[in-house]
């Protein structure tokens, strides 16, 4: 429920994207690993929007969709909604949202008609961006739910560049048109951020693991059966918790918060969904029950029809 795909592209692919003008991007596997071992959030965004700019065509955008699903068909994983940042795409490559579309729409079709899993797409918008490109960027949204492809309006990017409030219009536009709101909150900022989205009516939290700071704010996500995306490496590998054993998810478990287990940006972080599974099992001493319960609930707060679920 909570990984990115342009933060999922092979490392083989980054290298056969690469050109010689990409001079900042390292030009062997082991140049990329060392490249991300981040030194904070901000470093982070600068490698993501790196890696971003060297789709430069549509059939790009085909081809990292495409070998993304492959891996998550090679792990059983039925169904994924995958967050798109078409706003970067278009303003480093120009490649307007309706040529994005008909790309990504040839890989959700891959999925479904080669590799018979599904998958929708989550269009977000930028903190820091202007309050008329979030405008912009809902339109897209719009339309490509209209046609079956977008899912949810997102919302990602520093914490601190704004809060959802900024973008008030953009996303009650989203809501009147079905669209559901899956903001990205309390990662890098506390409880706080994750209280501003609250009266926005989020179908669920990106992230949200820093309510544990705040027990009202955790006892009002349980009331309100709120789910958290929860992916645990990424927490870990951008300092939001020193270590896997110091990470909240047990405790969140405890106090009842409904979460799922997910990847973020699994090349990036060195892990995929099944190895998030595996660690947490073994940080945290989940049985097999707890872990097919986190899976039954993950379904359940997929945003598929009831009947899909």
């Amino acid at each position: 429920l909570h990984v990115h795909l342009e933060g999922s592209i092979r490392p083989e692919t980054v290298l056969k994207l690469r050109r010689p003008e990409d001079d900042g991007i390292p030009d062997t596997l082991d140049g990329l690993r060392d490249w991300t071992v981040f030194r904070d959030f901000p470093h982070f965004v600068e490698v993501y929007v790196a890696i971003s700019s060297l789709l430069r065509t549509p059939d790009d955008l085909e081809l990292i969709l495409r070998e993304f699903l492959d891996d998550q068909a090679a792990q059983n994983v039925l169904h994924t909604e995958v967050t798109f940042t078409a706003s970067t795409i278009e303003k480093t490559r120009g490649i307007p949202w309706e040529r994005q579309k008909e790309a990504l729409a040839r890989g959700l079709g891959y999925g479904r008609e080669e590799l018979g899993i599904s998958a929708g797409l989550v269009i977000d918008i930028v903190r820091g961006d202007s309050p008329e490109r979030a405008d912009e960027v809902v339109e897209w949204a719009i339309d490509g739910h209209r046609d079956g492809l977008v899912l949810a309006l997102g919302l990602s990017g520093e914490e601190r560049l704004g809060g959802p409030e900024e973008y008030a219009s953009a996303i009650g536009r989203a809501r009147e048109a079905g669209l559901p709101f899956v903001p990205h909150a309390g990662e890098t900022v506390g409880p706080e951020s994750i209280r501003a989205c609250l009266p926005f009516s989020p179908a669920r939290i990106g992230h949200g693991v820093r309510a544990i700071e705040d027990l009202r704010l955790v006892a009002e996500l349980r009331d309100r059966a709120i789910p958290l995306e929860v992916n645990p490496t990424s927490n870990v590998r951008l300092g939001v918790f020193p270590s896997l054993e110091e990470h909240p998810l047990p405790r969140l478990l405890d106090e009842g918060v409904r979460l799922s287990i997910n990847s973020d940006d699994g090349p990036l972080f060195g892990t995929t969904i099944s190895e998030e599974y595996a660690r947490c099992a073994e940080a945290f001493g989940l049985s097999s029950d707890v872990l097919y319960t986190l899976v039954q609930g993950a379904a359940s707060d997929s945003l598929l029809p009831p009947s899909e679920k």
